[in-house]
């Protein structure tokens, strides 16, 4: 096993209306391959492979992810997706995008 991640989701990413690819995001709980420290977000690669029976996510980097507890499904425009990159969450990028376009100028 690779890494286990918690408080996960399955992103869709879209491009105005077509769905360039879905991604996990979500928490890390272990990593043996020492890429992320326990607490690290995580945003993968796209997801290849998804078995709701086993948990267990491959993405088209070949790593490997077992997500436990509840997952969500969660929708990013395209536009926003190095806020997801960036450690946003897609709830975090919503909010922001609900804000004035003229608070942060």
């Amino acid at each position: 096993m690779n890494t286990i991640v918690k408080d996960w989701q399955i992103v869709s990413i879209f491009d105005g209306q077509e769905l360039v690819g879905k991604v996990l995001w979500g928490i890390c709980v272990d990593d043996m391959t020492y890429r992320f420290n326990k607490g690290d977000y995580i945003s993968t690669s796209k997801i290849t492979e998804f078995s709701p029976t086993t948990q267990l996510i491959k993405t088209t980097s070949g790593s490997l992810y077992q997500v436990i507890g509840e997952g969500r499904k969660a929708e990013v425009k395209m536009k926003d997706f190095n806020l997801l990159r960036h450690g946003f969450s897609p709830e975090q990028i919503a909010l922001l995008n609900s804000l004035p376009s003229d608070l942060f100028h």
